[in-house]
C-alpha cells in the first residue's frame, strides 16, 4: 500500500514539475472597426484577457469579458455594450485552437480553431508569431466579419461602424504554477 500512495505522489510531482502549460491574466485584445476615414473611431482595448497555452500540444486558449473592452468614448462604450454584443447575455468571448505545428522554438505559425462572439461559434485561421523563451509571447490578429457573429450594422452607424473588425492579440505567458 506503501508503495502505491509513494508512486502516486511521485507521479502527481512529477507531471506538475514538467508541466508545459503557460498562462496570463493580463493579455490584450484590441478590437477596431472603424470605417476609413470616419471622425470616430470605434476601438476598444481589454487588458484583462486569459489564456492558457499548452507547449507540448499547441493548444491554446484565449477567454475575455465583453465588459472589460474599454472605448475613448462612454457612450460608445455603452452602446457596444447593450446594443451590439448584449453583453448580459453573452458575457465572454472565447478562443479554442490550437498553434500548429509548434515546436517549442520561435517562429510564425499557423493559428486555427473556435472563436466565439455574442454565443456565436465559427472557426478562424490566421498566422501569429510566437516567441519562446522563459516568457512565451503570442502576438497576431484576424479579420472577422461583424454578421458572421449575428452583429448587424445599423444604417445610421455605417459612417463610423465597419462591417468587419480588426482583432489583435498580444499574450505573454508565463508557466503555470
Amino acid at each position: 500500500m506503501k508503495k502505491i500512495i509513494i508512486t502516486i505522489v511521485c507521479f502527481v510531482f512529477s507531471t506538475v514539475a514538467f508541466s508545459q502549460k503557460m498562462m496570463t491574466r493580463s493579455g490584450e485584445i484590441k478590437f477596431d472597426a472603424t470605417v476609413p476615414g470616419a471622425m470616430d473611431p470605434v476601438v476598444a482595448v481589454s487588458n484583462t484577457v486569459s489564456s492558457i497555452f499548452d507547449k507540448t500540444t499547441g493548444d491554446l486558449v484565449v477567454q475575455g469579458l465583453v465588459k472589460s473592452f474599454k472605448f475613448k468614448s462612454p457612450l460608445m462604450e455603452e452602446h457596444y455594450n447593450e446594443n451590439y454584443m448584449e453583453s448580459d447575455k453573452f458575457p465572454k468571448t472565447s478562443f479554442k485552437g490550437k498553434v500548429v505545428g509548434y515546436d517549442g522554438k520561435s517562429g510564425s505559425y499557423d493559428v486555427e480553431g473556435d472563436l466565439t462572439i455574442h454565443g456565436v461559434t465559427n472557426k478562424v485561421k490566421t498566422k501569429m508569431t510566437v516567441t519562446a523563451g522563459v516568457k512565451t509571447s503570442i502576438v497576431g490578429g484576424f479579420v472577422v466579419k461583424l454578421i458572421d457573429y449575428k452583429l448587424e450594422v445599423p444604417a445610421m452607424a455605417k459612417k463610423t461602424l465597419a462591417e468587419t473588425a480588426k482583432i489583435s492579440i498580444k499574450l505573454e505567458l508565463e508557466n503555470k504554477q
